[in-house]
């Protein structure tokens, strides 16, 4: 009989597989990696997600990579800016430039604009005006507009955007340091490179995100009919099921802890892809957690996660990270989300004067007292 994974068991594997059970001593470019890079469309919130997983990590270890051109962000999975290594933009590009096609096709903004256009034109053109220098959007686009006047600009660079691997560039995405969104071609910056092929993803997914259904490597990635590559691998491959008695595939010697391996307090950054990798999230999310997102306006907070699991969100402004809980916690978890703000604080400022306060949910669903912390 086919073993049953139940979401305990699965948010064990996956928090394993993502260094949240304990941080690991690996490099930063074989974490980035081993992940299959880091959601980062923002410039440095993702370094909280490389703090969270690896023992003393320091910003400058991702930053002087960043530099050098070891690590890249590029558009990749979701058609969403990633942090990988050069070896990863080269590869895992061509597997998901489908991802990029459609939604430059059916993007609300741009679709409808760029119909008809003959975009392989457009990205001929943008090719020498990148390579020349880095160009942003709004540059890119001026400097197209005179061939193509009924495009707007904009849809003319988004266009080069999804259909010409680009890289973001320094000193955009360097802690510490600020810079417009300005793109290079990704052969101009790092070279070229192998690709990867769609089994070798599915595997490196699984390795980081198993186990997993078919549709959950399709809501990672973007991609469509994964179907046809994950059945040949079905021989490689172990199989179990879930507690909805759906597929579930994995590499044979990939981590499954027993489900009640403690899971320490982690605070997440805001687009960590331990969230937004699987169709089924029950394994790392809750009802509470996604109706308090959905509620929210403005930029999207970080989640903290304890015993595993979401039980509130968090934000940082001016020394002071609020912890907003969904539920109410004993007071050794609440002294537990006090230390690892502190710790995340001196990560984030180290030196500065510090506040972490823990606002407690009611069990009516008010928020009537606070822990507090300063230091």
């Amino acid at each position: 009989m086919t073993e049953v994974l139940g979401p305990r068991a699965l948010n064990r594997a996956l928090l394993a597989r993502q260094f949240l059970l304990e941080r690991t001593t690996r490099s930063v470019p074989e974490v980035v990696e081993h992940l299959v890079g880091l959601q980062a469309q923002t410039p440095h919130t993702w370094y909280l997600g490389l703090w969270n997983r690896i023992t003393g990590f320091r910003p400058e270890d991702a930053a002087d990579r960043l530099v050098d051109r070891s690590l890249v962000r590029i558009a990749l999975m979701r058609s969403t800016i990633h942090l990988v290594t050069a070896r990863d933009a080269h590869g895992l590009r061509p597997v998901v430039q489908p991802v990029l096609d459609r939604d430059l096709f059916t993007n609300q903004l741009h679709g409808k604009a760029i119909a008809g256009v003959d975009v392989a034109a457009v990205v001929e053109a943008a090719r020498p005006l990148l390579a020349e220098r880095p160009r942003t959007p709004k540059q890119l686009g001026a400097l197209l507009a005179p061939t193509w006047p009924d495009v707007p600009p904009a849809t003319l660079a988004y266009a080069v955007r999804n259909m010409l691997p680009l890289v973001q560039v320094p000193p955009r995405g360097v802690w510490g340091r600020s810079g417009s969104i300005a793109h290079t071609s990704a052969e101009n910056w790092i070279g070229t490179g192998p690709g990867h092929t769609p089994a070798d993803v599915v595997r490196r997914y699984l390795a980081a995100f198993g186990p997993a259904t078919v549709a959950d490597v399709q809501t990672w990635s973007g991609l469509t009919r994964l179907r046809e590559v994950v059945e040949p691998m079905r021989g490689e491959l172990r199989t179990f099921r879930d507690d909805q008695d759906r597929e579930l595939f994995d590499l044979p010697d990939a981590p499954r802890p027993d489900p009640e391996t403690p899971a320490p307090v982690r605070l997440l950054y805001d687009f960590d892809n331990l969230l937004l990798s699987h169709a089924d999230r029950r394994r790392i999310s809750t009802d509470a957690f996604r109706a308090a997102f959905a509620r929210r306006g403005g930029p999207q907070p970080g989640a903290v996660l304890v015993d595993g699991v979401p039980a509130g969100h968090w934000t940082l402004a001016d020394g002071r990270l609020t912890v907003h809980l969904h539920r109410p916690l004993s007071s050794d978890d609440v002294a537990e989300i006090t230390a690892e703000g502190h710790r995340l604080l001196d990560f984030t400022a180290p030196g500065a004067e510090q506040e972490v306060q823990v606002a407690q949910a009611g069990r009516a669903g008010a928020e009537p007292g606070s822990g507090v912390g300063s230091k």
